[in-house]
């Protein structure tokens, strides 16, 4: 009879899943988040433009970025603790994500998102980090496209400092840089500027982001401190720019910051050094680690020891439901399910490439042990589980319906654009029983208890709500088991795999082309001079324009956005550039040059139209 009670206890146990599936889905739900103006290759179509005056009062562009779980608010930490996430799921499975044909729309979350933070950042020592007030927030509901509700911008500065968001923002836009830097070098630049003025902002003006924004405290607190986002973003600059400076403050300040003595059991938006320990564990058996080494391996123990504790082979284990989830919280505990399950699979592969096994309490632990515990934690979330429930929605058949979410659970816009009042939002769409009116397919929810219990309600935010953090780390898992190891050597340098995009049309629409197509216009933008005047720093950048078709160019418009000076070379022909007056075409083969000079990053210059006769 055990067979036929564990087939009862488990009904999908042994059905096997399509991770590929799960992938592609996950990778919805962030389009479902998006804030600002959409593009026009927007897939999730139920959702329109909102937030179109983020930052506006507050004399700055804040609009894009993500809205982080079932609410309209812009939070700063998980927003970039997201976009971390993300990226580093590209720079370890960056292969298999594109073997299963999701890289370039997991380079465009990743965009979607660190656009939105380079606007945050307007300043070295200026960094946005939050839209809107959870209080107000959360006393409406409603979708964004009807927002009413308080959309103040919260920043921190010299005088209001916030390290841990400032760390958290670094680690975000230097680990992108790695992403974007073969497609994108200009980008990957762009971000890496901004990651050292962070850091060196995170690190000179000390203190916890929420005394500065205590707006944040209710719902975002910061509990941890701020030396662990230090370390991180050090780890993850040194990742990007192998500079000596970021892997000598990790080794000179890994005892004085808790890098070698807090032993974890859990990782995400706010206590980052498991993942900080897991990273150094990396360099030190890449053999980078030098006059560093013996700091390095109490890191690496305590990288160990979280995984020891996640396999219940350690001294302090993680608990676990009776199905096998690791259980840390009631209130959105999957957040902790995915990144645990991230960490052992980028460890596992760590170990295999380094030839070793794992240490814990309980003897010496294979590799293997710490790829099958993430399988097993995925595999759980897409319905091994007691009660066979999805906890990805549109995962499956039975998954949750009444997510607590307002854009899905309120009637589609473009459906019905009739306002929603706050209030009303509440009395007619919130207290209905019945399911979503639109799928927020891919979203991870909070999901069950301690004794794998789960009630599929709305207002059971604990568990029926999901957030981007959640959804993050599983990109690379899912991609890892989707695509398998191949043999990949996961301590080797990171090169990601080029993927051009080619604007058309529209500059919110881009068309994704083989790296070997040739694109019939090419833009290179450098900078080519720097000085000072009055304390401010300009730059002067040198744009070139390319016809590499074989035809005559006509009729080009060019976009130009976060441009803040003078430009020479175009003629402005409405919200677009044009020609100069002296020309009316460029020739094939050749190129038409423009300059720009501003004290700001790179402008964001793109085509929107032209014709080729």
């Amino acid at each position: 009879m055990a067979p036929l009670l564990l087939l009862l206890c488990f009904p999908l146990a042994l059905a096997g899943h399509d991770y590929g599936q799960a992938l592609s889905k996950s990778l919805l739900f962030f389009e479902a988040q998006r804030s600002g103006y959409l593009p026009h290759n927007q897939r999730v179509t139920w959702r329109a433009n909102s937030g179109l005056n983020d930052g506006k009062a507050s004399g700055v562009d804040l609009v894009g970025g993500y809205y982080d779980a079932g609410d309209n608010v812009k939070f700063g930490l998980p927003m970039a603790f997201t976009i971390t996430m993300m990226s580093w799921s590209i720079i370890e499975y960056g292969k298999q994500l594109g073997s299963s044909g999701e890289l370039g729309n997991t380079m465009d979350a990743v965009k979607w998102g660190t656009d939105y933070l380079i606007k945050a950042h307007p300043q070295p020592y200026v960094l946005y980090g939050e839209v809107g007030d959870g209080n107000t927030d959360h006393y409406c509901w409603q979708r964004p496209e009807d927002m009413t509700t308080d959309r103040r911008a919260y920043k921190i500065d010299p005088s209001n400092p916030g390290s841990d968001l400032a760390g958290e923002t670094a680690a975000a836009m230097a680990a992108a840089s790695i992403v974007f830097r073969h497609s994108n070098p200009t980008y990957a630049n762009e971000l890496l500027t901004h990651a050292h003025q962070l850091f060196d902002f995170a690190d000179k003006y000390r203190g916890k982001y929420d005394s500065s924004i205590s707006v944040a405290q209710k719902y975002y607190r910061s509990v941890s401190g701020y030396n662990d986002e230090l370390l991180w973003a050090a780890a993850w600059l040194y990742q990007a720019t192998n500079n000596q400076y970021y892997l000598d403050y990790l080794g000179n300040n890994g005892d004085s910051m808790g890098g070698t003595g807090w032993g974890m059991t859990e990782f995400g938006w706010d206590v980052k050094y498991a993942g900080v320990q897991t990273l150094v564990a990396k360099f030190l058996m890449q053999g980078k680690a030098g006059h560093h080494a013996p700091v390095f391996e109490k890191y690496q123990q305590k990288a160990e020891d979280f995984m020891c504790s996640c396999l219940g082979k350690g001294t302090r284990n993680v608990q676990k439901t009776p199905g096998g989830l690791i259980y840390i919280q009631r209130w959105n505990n999957m957040q902790f399910v995915t990144s645990a399950s991230f960490l052992a699979a980028v460890y596992s592969d760590y170990l295999v490439s380094a030839g070793r096994n794992l240490n814990c309490a309980a003897g010496n632990v294979a590799p293997s042990q710490l790829l099958t515990l993430a399988k097993s934690q995925v595999d759980y979330i897409l319905g091994d589980n007691p009660r066979a429930t999805s906890y990805m929605v549109g995962y499956g058949n039975n998954y949750p319906r009444q997510v607590h979410h307002r854009g899905s659970s309120i009637v589609s816009y473009k459906v019905d654009p009739t306002f929603i009042s706050c209030r009303g939002g509440y009395a007619t769409w919130f207290s209905r029983k019945g399911s979503d009116p639109n799928l927020l397919t891919g979203a991870i929810v909070g999901g069950p208890d301690a004794y794998d219990n789960f009630a599929d309600e709305r207002d059971n935010y604990e568990q029926t709500e999901p957030a981007t953090y959640n959804n993050a780390p599983v990109l690379g898992l899912l991609a890892r088991l989707s695509g398998g190891h191949g043999g990949y050597k996961q301590l080797l340098p990171v090169v990601v795999e080029c993927v051009h995009f080619i604007p058309l049309q529209s500059s919110n629409f881009r068309v994704r082309l083989a790296a070997s197509t040739s694109a019939p216009i090419s833009i290179a933008q450098k900078m080519t001079t720097t000085w000072i005047a009055k304390g401010k720093t300009y730059y002067r950048y040198s744009i070139t324009v390319t016809n590499k078709s074989a035809k005559e160019l006509k009729d080009i418009k060019l976009s130009i956005s976060k441009l803040y000076g003078p430009l020479w070379g175009l003629t402005k022909s409405g919200n677009s550039y044009a020609f100069p007056s002296w020309m009316s075409s460029l020739p094939a083969g050749k190129s038409l040059e423009f300059v720009y000079i501003h004290s700001a990053s790179a402008a964001d210059i793109s085509v929107s139209s032209y014709t080729l006769a």
